[in-house]
């Protein structure tokens, strides 16, 4: 039996890592967002420039751990690492449960979001089955004990993991999970579908007792029901709170508002345009690879001279910002507003490229893997 155990929790275990690295590790930014929520949460913003790379070290350090527990090499440091992994990620998955300061822990990314308290379960297991592994390690027996072998899987592992998240990063993700993949269509991700379930909410009472003081909560429908109401004893105190019972469908895109500087929505013009439309993405400005929004630039014009494709840019900041950005870049692209939540799922670079037709996401480019105009036009302009 307690062999069995043993091979079930290092599989297990083992297994789990190695997926929740590899899936994290297919959008190193998106996880690198998801901690800079994490650093500003224990005031740890100055390490926002870091997170990115930060994220990769973490994915990186799973699949490794996975990894090497899997093969049983350097059992010791193998089981300690991961006991001091899972340890904070618990932490971490409890503070946001509950303390409700991060909606989703990124444990799974995209790929599988999980509640707070979903995610904080799942590490306890974790937790439970890494402490049994590490006082059971000296049974933990490697598929080698040949020092070269060990030391070439290992190098691999690393490598591939490290090349794998480095690649993601710079060539956006292998599989793109999120609403504004290829093939999606935008305006369809923004509406509620025919039929399908509402949030279905109560609103909660607070009551006092006039005479004794005694308080209590009671929903809006106890309240009607046992018509608390008519007696005059107890009274409604503070405000009352507004409960979600039953979670209904949830719209795959909801913040997305795209206006121009003095706030008029062009989000519908812009994401149903019948015809092919480039959108340039550059959440962050500030941070924008300048010699990238140049190209695209370039890109844009030829685009429209020759073809009379619209291009836009959307960006989070400030209309005087873009505005002195555009002069300094000398834009031709039309500049337009958005909050940098829907932007930053959009493509995962700044700035990065989708190409819309009727609101369908036709393609999309990381600004290191756009194509050159010419291209762009056999591909699809000219069709």
């Amino acid at each position: 039996m307690q062999r069995l155990t043993l091979i079930f929790s290092r599989w297990f275990v083992g297994i789990l890592f190695i997926f929740s690295g590899l899936i994290k590790a297919n959008d190193p930014l998106g996880f690198g967002y998801k901690l800079q929520e994490y650093f500003d949460v224990f005031h740890l913003s100055f390490l926002n420039g870091w997170a990115t790379g930060i994220a990769i070290i973490l994915c990186v350090l799973e699949i490794v751990l996975g990894a090497l527990l899997l093969f049983g090499f350097w059992k010791n440091t193998v089981t300690k690492g991961l006991l001091a992994l899972i340890i904070f990620f618990t932490f971490l998955t409890f503070v946001s449960a509950a303390f409700k300061v991060v909606t989703s822990c990124g444990c799974f990314g995209d790929a599988i979001p999980l509640t707070p308290w979903q995610s904080f379960s799942k590490d306890l297991v974790l937790l439970l089955m890494i402490i049994y592994l590490y006082l059971k390690r000296e049974l933990i027996q490697p598929v080698t004990n040949h020092p070269g072998w060990q030391s070439g899987l290992f190098s691999a592992v690393f490598a591939a993991s490290l090349f794998f998240g480095t690649f993601t990063y710079n060539f956006l993700p292998i599989i793109d999970f999120l609403p504004y993949k290829v093939g999606a269509s935008i305006p369809e991700n923004m509406k509620i579908p025919e039929g399908a379930p509402q949030d279905e909410y109560l609103i909660m009472y607070q009551l006092k007792h006039k005479k004794t003081g005694e308080t209590k909560t009671m929903s809006d429908k106890d309240y009607m029901k046992l018509e608390i109401w008519k007696d005059e004893d107890w009274e409604v105190v503070g405000t009352p709170e507004k409960k979600l019972i039953k979670k209904g469908y949830d719209v795959k895109i909801k913040d997305l508002l795209i206006t121009d500087a003095s706030g008029t929505d062009y989000t519908k013009e812009i994401i149903e345009n019948p015809y092919y439309n480039l959108v340039v993405v550059a959440y962050s400005l500030d941070n924008a690879n300048e010699k990238a929004i140049g190209e695209t630039n370039a890109l844009a014009l030829n685009a429209a001279e020759q073809f009379n494709i619209r291009t836009v840019l959307l960006t989070s900041n400030s209309a005087q910002d873009a505005d002195e950005f555009s002069t300094k870049m000398k834009l031709f692209m039309e500049v337009f507003y958005a909050d940098a939540v829907p932007l930053k799922s959009m493509v995962r670079a700044n700035p990065g490229v989708m190409l819309l037709k009727n609101g369908v996401v036709v393609q999309k480019w990381h600004y290191n893997s756009l194509p050159s105009f010419d291209k762009l036009a056999e591909q699809y302009f000219s069709k």
